[in-house]
């Protein structure tokens, strides 16, 4: 039986999360946003220290973790909360700190939950400890990731790679990039693969850095693979191409990375209504949740909505956490919780701004750059129209060729 309530276990990993957001993610936030490109170079320190936990086996999930469907084989069929829920958890409140230096965590990349949940167990070993990009969209491929370009031709006991890479969230500063590449493109989607390509082989080269609205902290960069080797065993999974399969195998990344972008927009959402309530309060609003709405004033109104959009997007991305942890199918639950908290979230953060009126536009307060941070967390990981295209295909039994 589910029960979304945070785990007694991971109640004190998550006050210390929200503990390292408050005094240093927060702390830090506006000086990042103003220094784009800068790297923060006191991140060392932090992932050093969940370096140390994860080795302790303290972390409770504080690295990126993975959706892994093999059955284990011991027949334990008693209710987990593991690394899923608890990276979300943790996410929740580094993301209340803030969005962009969460995702300039070394080793924390989109890519290390690629790895983690698509890799062998050799693999997995063999890639521990690298700082992994994750390399999807193209000039041509955006939200349709099935219109991969970047080719993968086998050569020996070597891919050479070829294609541009768009978007790369941490491509300059992360060691490896895990490249999603077509090996045959008459084939489809059923011959799209995943690449963990190490950022110091030769024909891997960032082309540029963007610059960004928001997640300022954060390196976007252009990547550009031209005639790039790379060792066949950094092939994520199974080589074989299986065109009953189809996309399933890529795509199982994202019932990982989904959930924990929801996460993101939730904690983002969060730090904006908990400063919001204060202004508010401040200003002699009185918000009364035993009155209906209708007799209180529009502001008070609004904030209760607000609360309750942000409460069911909560809920939503705990499920697909806690589904992805005792081996459950979560693919519809990902993408609902990100299309959820990924909308809410950023008209929660931009109504903030209004409410706040001068507070909330100028820069004496963080609501103008949570407003700003929270737009990409609705559009990166698949866009919020893709997500109602997802959900509504599983729903009505629908193939994407059926339902476009």
């Amino acid at each position: 039986m589910i029960n979304l309530d945070t785990p007694k276990k991971f109640r004190a990993f998550v006050g210390q999360a929200n503990q390292v957001a408050a005094e240093f993610l927060r702390a830090n936030s506006r000086k990042y946003d103003r220094a784009e490109h800068a790297y923060p170079k006191e991140l060392d320190l932090l992932a050093s220290l969940i370096d140390g936990m994860g080795d302790s086996g303290q972390s409770q999930g504080a690295g990126a973790a993975g959706v892994r469907r093999t059955d284990d084989g011991s027949g334990d069929t008693t209710v987990k909360n593991g690394t899923n829920l608890s990276s979300v958890l943790s996410i929740i409140e580094m993301c209340w700190g803030d969005v962009g230096l969460l995702l300039s965590m070394p080793r924390q990349g989109l890519g290390n939950s690629a790895i983690a949940s698509v890799a062998t167990d050799e693999q997995l070993e063999k890639f521990e400890g690298t700082w992994a990009a994750m390399a999807i969209t193209e000039p041509g491929a955006g939200s349709d990731s099935a219109a991969i370009r970047t080719t993968a031709v086998k050569d020996g006991d070597e891919y050479v790679l070829n294609g541009e890479k768009i978007y790369v969230t941490s491509g300059d500063r992360a060691d490896s990039v895990v490249v999603w590449a077509t090996l045959d493109k008459d084939l489809g989607r059923a011959a799209i693969k995943s690449f963990v390509v190490p950022k110091s082989l030769p024909g891997i080269r960032v082309e540029r850095l963007e610059h960004k609205l928001g997640i300022r902290a954060s390196d976007t960069a252009v990547i550009v693979l031209d005639n790039c080797r790379v060792p066949a065993e950094n092939l994520l999974g199974s080589p074989e191409i299986d065109t009953k399969q189809g996309f399933a195998g890529a795509m199982a990344t994202f019932d990982n990375t989904r959930p924990l972008v929801a996460g993101m927009a939730v904690g983002c959402a969060r730090a904006a209504l908990e400063l919001t309530r204060e202004l508010l309060e401040d200003a002699g609003v009185v918000i009364d949740y035993d009155r209906p709405l209708s007799t209180q004033s529009h502001a008070a109104a609004t904030f209760i909505q607000m609360e309750a959009d942000w409460e069911a997007a909560l809920l939503l991305t705990l499920e697909a956490a806690w589904l992805a942890d005792n081996r459950k199918p979560n693919s519809v639950e990902a993408s609902m919780s990100k299309a959820k908290a990924g909308r809410v979230g950023n008209e929660i953060t931009l109504k903030c701004v209004e409410l706040a009126g001068s507070l909330g536009y100028g820069e004496t307060e963080l609501l103008e750059k949570w407003s700003r941070d929270s737009k990409i967390l609705d559009i990166f990981e698949g866009t919020q129209q893709i997500q109602q295209l997802i959900v509504a295909r599983r729903i009505l039994e629908l193939s994407s060729s059926q339902l476009r």
